[in-house]
């Protein structure tokens, strides 16, 4: 590492300069420090990936250093001969003034203060890039902020893969979030997948006053490290998606009443009414406090379905906490998914699941009558509790009928039938999967039934999605005829 010095101090006063980077980069992968050489290669970008695929001669490696060691010694040498005048400068101003309280401490220079954290290496020297494993906590300057805040994006593959799934991380917006956590969804096919025990992967730290980033992996296969504890932190992570769940019900249903009757709802009550005005199957604390602020940046987005990409188009980050009850979402209090949840149903796989946008939240076995089960796209029309009258009746303890059709979600007295084509068209669900998608839909949520649209992946949370305050959702005046 003889040369890394001066190619750290380069990068710090060169930090768009991507061949420095890289060169960087080499050194610390020639000593072993995969991480550090790893971040080094994210920031060469287009520079890394032209080289890794090349052949390039030593001799053009010990030019290209020796260009740029050059350029660094000529930058010591004039900074050193400016510190010099200015000890003379300070010197006389200190015989010829009163003294005085020595100015605030002033950190110098911008870009990337510390990446990946290997705890087993210690810190090196004040140039170093490395940092400490709190320094996400130490350099946060805005103290006023409610955290921490989190997001999620696809995260998944090789560690290279990984690498690269940061690229423009340090660029993102957060909302004028200095500090968030992201959370790893993995992926199958074209949908990343949601569920309640995402880990948090990386931080993102940017001290204002300064403009430094501190960037913290939490991956032990990306960086190659032993990383902090995140305990703490995934319990924190846990309430979040809790949160991003019941918050993606409630906007949902509230776009779906606009559409219906051509108005917000002015009200979370107007919401869940007894039945047949049961838009949702009941509220919590997060659909309380978050009603009026949510209903605030729906208006603002113009409304229609086409701009509901412009509820989250400002960077916001999502959080869901204590300005919400003060009647306004703050930065960094956003939902985190824009559109409305919809199903989708699976004829070859028998599976039907529960997407926003390109997210799939879940993914349950169901029971279906083969081609007697239309192929389509519906709207849940109606939803009942205990369609027969009971919980264990043909049709089970929750009913969604598709449109006005004799089609519904619903459950059934038959379990074992789940997985097969043994009803006469209906949705089948297990008990438990029925009732958790019943306080998930609102009325108006789409349905699309198909052929070959999902993989045969479960995703069933431990802790299942179960809204509180029910209002009576039955209805003793019907006797149902769906096509069980």
């Amino acid at each position: 590492m003889k040369n890394s010095a001066y190619l750290k101090t380069y990068v710090e006063n060169h930090p768009k300069n991507k061949m420095a980077w890289y060169l960087l980069g080499k050194e610390y992968e020639a000593t072993g420090q995969e991480g550090k050489a790893h971040y080094c290669y994210m920031q060469a970008g287009s520079v890394y990936e032209a080289f890794e695929s090349s052949k390039v001669t030593e001799e053009m490696w010990d030019g290209y250093k020796a260009g740029l060691l050059q350029e660094s010694h000529r930058a010591e040498k004039r900074g050193r001969l400016v510190r010099k005048i200015g000890v003379i400068i300070l010197f006389a101003l200190l015989l010829w003034t009163p003294s005085a309280h020595a100015p605030g401490e002033q950190v110098l220079g911008t870009g990337v203060e510390s990446i990946w954290v290997d705890q087993e290496e210690p810190k090196q020297d004040d140039n170093d890039i490395a940092g400490s494993s709190n320094e996400i906590q130490q350099t946060n300057s805005d103290s006023s902020e409610i955290g921490p805040f989190f997001t999620a994006k696809g995260y998944s593959g090789s560690a290279d893969d990984r690498m690269k799934a940061l690229g423009g991380l340090l660029d993102a917006s957060t909302g004028g979030v200095s500090s968030i956590q992201v959370l790893a969804m993995g992926r199958t096919g074209n949908w990343f997948i949601w569920n309640d025990d995402m880990p948090v992967v990386y931080g993102i730290d940017r001290n204002k006053a300064s403009g430094k980033t501190t960037l913290q992996s939490y991956d032990q296969v990306a960086c190659r490290c032993a990383p902090p504890d995140t305990s703490k932190l995934q319990k924190a992570a846990k309430q979040w998606i809790s949160s991003q769940e019941s918050l993606v019900v409630l906007s949902s249903a509230m776009k779906h009443f606009k559409e219906r009757s051509g108005q917000w709802p002015t009200e979370l009550s107007e919401l869940n009414k007894p039945f047949p005005n049961n838009w949702i199957a009941g509220n919590n604390e997060v659909m309380k406090q978050s009603f009026k602020p949510l209903l605030s940046l729906l208006q603002n987005s113009k409304g229609d379905e086409k701009n509901t990409e412009d509820v989250n188009s400002n960077g916001k980050v999502p959080n869901g906490k204590s300005s919400a009850s003060q009647g306004k979402l703050s930065e960094g209090e956003g939902p985190y998914f824009t559109e409305p949840l919809e199903v989708i149903i699976d004829l070859d796989q028998h599976r039907l699941a529960v997407v926003s946008g390109s997210v799939m939240l879940r993914s349950y076995p169901v029971g279906l009558g083969g081609d007697r089960t239309p192929e389509g796209t519906y709207k849940i029309s109606e939803k009942v509790v205990n369609p027969n009258g009971r919980d264990d009746g043909d049709f089970g303890s929750r009913g969604m009928q598709l449109s006005d059709t004799n089609y519904a979600i619903h459950g059934t007295n038959e379990p074992n039938s789940i997985g097969k084509d043994e009803s006469l068209g209906c949705i089948r669900m297990n008990k438990q999967d029925v009732e958790e998608l019943f306080d998930l839909l609102p009325m108006g949520t789409k349905v699309k039934i198909g052929k070959g649209i999902l993989s045969d992946l479960e995703i069933v949370p431990k802790q299942r999605f179960a809204l509180v305050n029910k209002q009576d959702q039955s209805n003793p005046h019907r006797t149902y005829h769906w096509l069980d």
